[in-house]
């Protein structure tokens, strides 16, 4: 990944943008009757695409050639930037701007305050939106066991059960490759991830299952999604090896792998996480999406 589409320092420069930005009540009065998308999809599967991987485009126009794609929704974009996907018709579906960034996270007391306090403020601007998914990370383990890490991120999360529950947000925690790409992150694993799920026991804490990260780490996407679904809340797509098109110049056979997902009964969003090598940014993005619509 290049130093420019890095996505640490990408979502460091959208929550610098989003921090302490309130939302207005008025954000659901934009006008939702939008022109149809040009292309005809399925219907199976609720298509989204993260805002970072196409960061040489504004948000408009990323709003604009998305809706024509069939995507429904933006990932991974912040308060400041919820009126214009409004104006398009499009969801906000996976939240951001609560975290500190990707290694300081709920497995690390020291880092509870200061998540505690963005997070109670983000709930009720994410639930106002009309919106439902925020996203949250384990952070870096730092010499932390795994028991340690569990019990951090339970003893910090369980202050935010309550006011996500009261609101229908849902915090999601993602999982992300250590031996590669987040050297040291702690979530690396999908079983660490659905044990914190399991010791949280509430339905408004779940994973994001990035496809790429753990068929980096961990293999056995199909049976893994088969296992454990109950506990996934959103999936992040991407080309193995590179991080790049999900075409035939990766391992993984995306098709299959949307299947199953449906299979599932899943019903949330799978979001487009891919770093578009071909120069055509947008025709990689609707040949990623007709993939991956099955």
């Amino acid at each position: 990944m290049s130093s420019n589409l890095n996505r640490r320092n990408a979502l460091k420069n959208i929550i610098a943008g989003t921090a302490a930005i309130g939302v207005s009540s008025s954000i659901s009065s934009f006008a939702m009757d939008q022109p149809k998308p040009s292309q005809k999809l399925k219907g199976n599967i609720n298509h989204s695409v993260c805002r970072w991987c196409f960061s040489t485009l504004d948000v408009d126009t990323l709003c604009v050639e998305a809706k024509k794609i069939g995507i429904r929704g933006i990932d991974l974009v912040g308060p400041k930037d919820w009126p214009i996907l409004k104006k398009h018709g499009l969801e906000s579906t996976m939240c951001n701007g609560a975290e500190i960034n990707l290694v300081d996270g709920f497995n690390d007391k020291k880092f509870h305050e200061t998540l505690i306090k963005n997070y109670s403020a983000m709930i009720p601007l994410v639930a106002a939106a009309g919106y439902k998914n925020l996203i949250c990370f384990s952070g870096n383990r730092r010499g932390k066991d795994d028991e340690t890490g569990w019990n951090n991120c339970v003893e910090g999360l369980k202050q935010l059960m309550p006011l996500a529950e009261k609101h229908g947000v849902v915090l999601v925690m993602e999982l992300l490759n250590s031996k590669i790409n987040h050297a040291d992150y702690q979530c690396d694993k999908t079983a660490w991830g659905v044990e914190l799920c399991k010791r949280l026991g509430s339905e408004n804490f779940k994973l994001l299952y990035d496809i790429y990260h753990m068929q980096i780490d961990e293999g056995d996407v199909i049976h893994t999604i088969r296992d454990h679904h109950k506990y996934i809340a959103h999936y992040h797509t991407a080309g193995v090896p590179g991080r790049n098109e999900i075409d035939d110049t990766q391992e993984l056979y995306y098709p299959a792998i949307m299947k199953a997902i449906i299979e599932t009964g899943f019903k949330g969003f799978v979001a487009q996480e891919f770093i578009p090598k071909n120069a055509d940014k947008i025709a990689s993005l609707k040949k990623a999406v007709e993939i991956c619509d099955i």
